[in-house]
C-alpha cells in the first residue's frame, strides 16, 4: 500500500523527498511517513525506472533530490490501482486509497473495485447479524450489543456510500460518453 501512495504523491508533479514524506503520510492517515520507509521506496523506483531522480541546490546551499514519476511509473501506478482481491477488499486503507484515485481509472475497474468491496462487506454485515442474534439469545451485556449495533451501523453506512459511488461512476461514464460524441 505504501508503494501505491508514494507513486500517487508523485502524480502532480516533481517533489522532494521531505514533501513527499509528508504528503504520502497525510494521504496515508498517518501523519508522515518515517524516512526509514520513505527513502528505500523512492530509492527501489528510481531502480525500477519508476521515477526520477535528480539533485538541486536548496535554499541554504544544501543539495536536495527532486523525484518525479517516469511513463513506467504511471504504468505501473495504474496497475497496482486496478489490483483489487480479496485482501485487497478487506482492508479500508486499500479501499479508500483507490476511491481517491478512481479519477485515473476506467469505469469497469471502478465498478469492480466497488463491486468486491461490496460483496466483502455484505459478509460482514451477515457476521456481525448473527453475533447480533446470538448476543440477545444469550442474554449478553448492553455493552456488547452496543459494540455489534455500532460495527453494523458502521457496516450498512460504508455499503450506500459505495452505491452512491457506484451512481455517481455510472454518471460520470455517461458524460464522457456524451462528449465524445
Amino acid at each position: 500500500m505504501n508503494d501505491l501512495i508514494m507513486l500517487a504523491a508523485l502524480l502532480d508533479g516533481p517533489k522532494h523527498g521531505w514533501v513527499l514524506k509528508k504528503l504520502a503520510g497525510f494521504l496515508s492517515g498517518s501523519g508522515e511517513l518515517h524516512n526509514n520507509l520513505v527513502y528505500p521506496l523512492l530509492k527501489r523506483f528510481v531502480k525500477q525506472g519508476w521515477a526520477r531522480r535528480r539533485s538541486e541546490r536548496g535554499q541554504r546551499g544544501q543539495t536536495r533530490s527532486v523525484y518525479s514519476l517516469t511513463l513506467w511509473g504511471k504504468q505501473e501506478l495504474l496497475l497496482r490501482l486496478e489490483q483489487f482481491a480479496e485482501k485487497e477488499a478487506r482492508s479500508a486503507a486499500e479501499f479508500r486509497a483507490r476511491v481517491g484515485l478512481f479519477g485515473l481509472l476506467d469505469h469497469d475497474s471502478r465498478a469492480r473495485i466497488l463491486k468486491q468491496r461490496d460483496q466483502w462487506l455484505t459478509s460482514r454485515e451477515k457476521h456481525f447479524v448473527s453475533i447480533r442474534d446470538g448476543l440477545t439469545a444469550l442474554d449478553a451485556t448492553d455493552w456488547g450489543r452496543e459494540v455489534v449495533a455500532f460495527l453494523l451501523q458502521e457496516v450498512r453506512s460504508e455499503r450506500r456510500w459505495i452505491r452512491t459511488l457506484g451512481k455517481r461512476a455510472r454518471s460520470s461514464g455517461l458524460s464522457k460518453k456524451l462528449k465524445r460524441s
